[in-house]
């Protein structure tokens, strides 16, 4: 069989077809390297130069190697924290026609280190636990989005300094499986290989010496149990709030950023006799919330502003007749046309409510997400909703005046 290169870019085949593929991965001359640090694999890998790119070589069999390189590149269409797939080299052969495995190539994940690399010097606990954190959060990551990772551990994560805290990224999905949605059994039997590889892992650096003294491995890895659970059961958990108190959703919203996620959508489900709102959220990675806004409402704004303003428009949504019937159904009115509705009702009518001199330079997608996080103060305050009307005026009477005094210019 020919050398095959297939990849991504089509300018990727030309620069890597410079590389030594005769030879085995571990015999490459050190002109092509770069010394970076790796972790343990199965598998030998390589950080090699092609062109401008740091690129990751793992050489495998070419029917594992395919198939990792097409999950890797579903994960990267759904926006999953993974290295970024490059290319497959297949149909490989020595300088005596010899065949050898295929390679699968990833870039270089910059400002990542393998978690051994980290543990070079002792790390404190507190480190520790945020990299429990920053693994939890990467698990339930693709849990959500239908994938069973089947060997999670420490090995096969990168790890990147996140101001002050840690993200973490797939590095291996050989043993991966993308499905439309996870059964508890599923995610039960990762967690538990998690908590087994993590503290396999964490016994190894005890024996050597590089694990700090108060850290019991065992109990590392089963605190990766308790973290998954806790910020599963806060994403996925259905809330029942009393009819009125929409402030509550947007409580619950809230711990949801902190935490690190968007809400894409919200199912909200009232009760017949009207008593109760069932609210359910779905949560997203950054980024979807600008795209969906334009769509949606045609207006552009920043990421956490685009979070604010769907937010909002999702809630006004569920209020409306032509959205919600009595036993949940949806009726024929499209997203788009109530969402243009609301801002032709709610959006620009609250905006104009705000006096053109008291401003600013604020764009009127900031104004509307500084209404709202005073209505929701006001409302924390009161424990009701004391709608936009009421926040627009005390806004522009108590806070807008102020704000501006405090920015104009001083003499002496």
């Amino acid at each position: 069989m020919a050398l095959q290169i297939s990849a991504t870019n089509p300018e990727h085949p030309a620069l890597l077809l410079e590389l030594p593929w005769h030879l085995p991965l571990q015999e490459w001359p050190e002109q092509y390297l770069v010394p970076l640090p790796r972790g343990i694999s199965r598998h030998v890998v390589r950080y090699a130069r092609a062109g401008d790119e740091v690129i990751a070589v793992k050489e495998l069999a070419r029917r594992p190697a395919l198939r990792e390189y097409e999950l890797l590149r579903d994960l990267d269409r759904i926006g999953i924290p993974a290295v970024d797939p490059l290319a497959v080299v297949t149909g490989r052969a020595g300088t005596g026609g010899e065949p050898l495995e295929s390679v699968l190539i990833t870039r270089h994940l910059g400002g990542s280190m393998p978690y051994r690399s980290m543990f070079e010097t002792t790390l404190r606990p507190a480190t520790m636990h945020r990299l429990m954190d920053a693994l939890a959060v990467l698990l339930v990551r693709l849990h959500l989005a239908g994938f069973a990772w089947g060997d999670c551990s420490l090995s096969n994560t990168l790890f990147r300094r996140d101001a002050g805290a840690y993200a973490a990224y797939l590095v291996d999905a050989e043993t991966g499986e993308l499905h439309p949605e996870l059964s508890p059994g599923q995610r039960a039997y990762d967690l538990d290989l998690a908590r087994v590889n993590i503290s396999g892992e964490l016994l190894d650096l005890e024996a050597s010496g590089a694990l700090h003294p108060s850290v019991d491995p065992i109990e590392f890895g089963t605190e990766i149990c308790a973290r998954y659970e806790g910020l599963w059961r806060e994403l996925t958990r259905t809330s029942v709030y009393p009819a009125g108190k929409y402030h509550y959703i947007e409580r619950r919203i809230r711990r949801l950023n902190d935490l690190g996620f968007d809400v894409a959508e919200m199912q909200i489900e009232h009760a017949s006799n009207g008593d109760t709102v069932t609210f359910v959220p779905k949560v997203v990675d950054a980024g979807h919330h600008q795209r969906q806004l334009l769509r949606l409402t045609g207006l552009d704004a920043e990421e956490n502003q685009a979070r604010r303003l769907l937010n909002d428009l999702e809630s006004w949504m569920a209020t409306q007749d032509d959205y919600n019937t009595p036993d949940g159904a949806l009726p024929g009115a499209r997203p788009e046309v109530l969402a243009h509705r609301w801002v032709r009702e709610v959006f620009r009518p609250t905006v104009r409510a705000v006096p053109p001199g008291l401003r600013g330079a604020m764009d009127q997608a900031e104004i509307y997400h500084e209404l709202l996080e005073h209505r929701w103060y006001l409302s924390e305050r009161a424990q009701h909703d004391i709608g936009l009307d009421t926040a627009v005026e005390d806004y522009t009477r108590n806070i807008l005046p102020k704000a501006r005094e405090t920015l104009r210019p001083t003499t002496d």
